[in-house]
């Protein structure tokens, strides 16, 4: 995007239904993936959803309104909670980047597959009464989730010393809207570039990703036969659909019970 404006800021006047056209083909132009496209622009639409709430743009000049945000089926991101486990049993001290790293990655996990954005907006004042309360960035959709013991270790060390309006994890650190998405835009980058140490570290061979934590929740959650309308109400989607790109294949030895079931043998 910074090349793309040849780092001139972006007002939310010239933020338009042509503007995004013009991106679009150029973002897909340099070779980049239509999915990571659609990253981009979810984005940018949440970023925009959010100045309408607070009066800063127009709801009268949405360029979303007409623009689509197109995407294509991926392969699956999933990870085995055996995988999970070797995560959870990696030991960093608090002074190394990947013990940030590792922490990120399990809280999304442990918060029902919490996108990278969410977590970066949580605050010390979304934890409420042992549980933390928060609405998903892109939908609006509210989560009540209750702490529990793996990951009230880690939202302990990231609240301590800390006021309630503060943000949890150290993501966001400026106060406009457009300096919070290179923000998290920023950090997410260095996020995924280490959680390739941290694969490596584990011996996981599967590539990690921000994405992975979310997919593996889903699909571990499908494999346990937890159905997969409940998935979709934590994962937070609309449609049952969009949960199904999600989902890993089930593991063989789960077909080969069902198959056992079905045919009596």
């Amino acid at each position: 995007m910074k090349v793309f404006r040849n780092k001139r800021d972006l007002s939310f006047n010239e933020l338009n239904y042509s503007f995004l056209e013009k991106f679009e083909t150029y973002y897909l132009r340099k070779g980049n993936s239509l999915n990571g496209l659609a990253v981009y622009m979810r984005t940018i639409r949440a970023i925009y959803n959010k100045a309408i709430k607070q009066s800063i743009a127009s709801l009268e000049t949405y360029p979303f309104a007409n623009y689509t945000i197109k995407s294509e089926p991926t392969k699956k991101r999933a990870i085995s909670m055996d995988a999970i486990q070797k995560i959870v049993a990696l030991k960093y001290e608090p002074e190394n980047v990947l013990f940030r790293t590792r922490n990120i990655f399990l809280m999304s996990f442990y918060l029902m597959g919490a996108p990278y954005s969410d977590l970066a907006h949580l605050k010390v004042s979304n934890i409420i009464d042992g549980r933390v309360q928060y609405k998903r960035q892109k939908t609006g959709k509210f989560y009540d989730i209750k702490i529990t013991e793996n990951l009230s270790e880690i939202i302990d060390y990231y609240k301590t010393n800390k006021d309630k309006d503060d943000y949890l994890l150290p993501i966001i650190k400026r106060d406009s809207l457009d300096e919070q998405y290179r923000d998290i835009m920023s950090q997410r980058r260095l996020y995924n570039k280490q959680l390739r140490r941290i694969a490596k570290d584990a011996e996981i061979d599967e590539h990690l990703t921000s994405y992975v934590s979310r997919h593996s929740f889903a699909s571990i959650a499908n494999n346990m036969a937890v159905p997969v309308t409940a998935i979709s109400e934590m994962l937070g989607h609309q449609k049952l659909t969009t949960t199904q790109t999600y989902l890993a294949s089930l593991n063989k030895e789960i077909i080969d019970d069902y198959n056992a079931k079905i045919i009596g043998g």
